[in-house]
């Protein structure tokens, strides 16, 4: 991969998760502390662990497929993958402006299903390109399809 992909994917994933760090700030507040979690909620230092992780594999499974498609003479699939990322990344950032930031619960926890689709599109897209380098973003879907059953449990409880 080349670095200037890197360096734009990168840049890209690291202001999605800059911009939703603004909004969860308030997880800390009163209001999230009140909030009755299931029993599987993980500890908060999880998510501070998982996220980076995530957000690295993204940016670089991400640039390696868009090079992949220009590489290859596909350049139409790598702007429909760019697409597709951007529209991810816009899901993923509103999540946390939607749950911590607007307190909408419900609507958060659709969120994060659209978003669990939306991230097992982007892998399947990584896959036909890259086969099995690409294999390690399908933990993204994972965790985001973990993130909706919290969402919509979260919601549920404190209907």
């Amino acid at each position: 991969m080349r670095a200037s992909t890197l360096a734009k994917t990168a840049g890209t994933v690291f202001a999605t998760g800059a911009l939703g760090g603004l909004a969860s700030r308030p997880g800390l507040s009163l209001w999230y502390a009140t909030l009755k979690k299931p029993s599987f909620q993980p500890p908060s230092q999880a998510f501070g662990i998982v996220w980076p992780m995530l957000y690295a594999d993204i940016a670089a499974v991400s640039a390696a497929t868009i090079d992949h498609y220009n590489d290859s003479g596909q350049p139409a699939k790598a702007k429909a993958y760019q697409k597709a990322l951007v529209a991810n990344l816009i899901l993923n950032g509103s999540w946390t402006w939607l749950f911590f930031n607007r307190h909408q619960l419900g609507l958060s926890a659709v969120a994060a299903g659209v978003l669990a689709a939306s991230s097992a599109d982007l892998t399947r897209r990584a896959v036909e390109a890259k086969g099995a380098q690409a294999a390690p973003l399908a933990l993204y879907p994972l965790w985001c399809g973990f993130a909706t059953a919290l969402s919509s449990r979260i919601w549920w409880l404190n209907r």
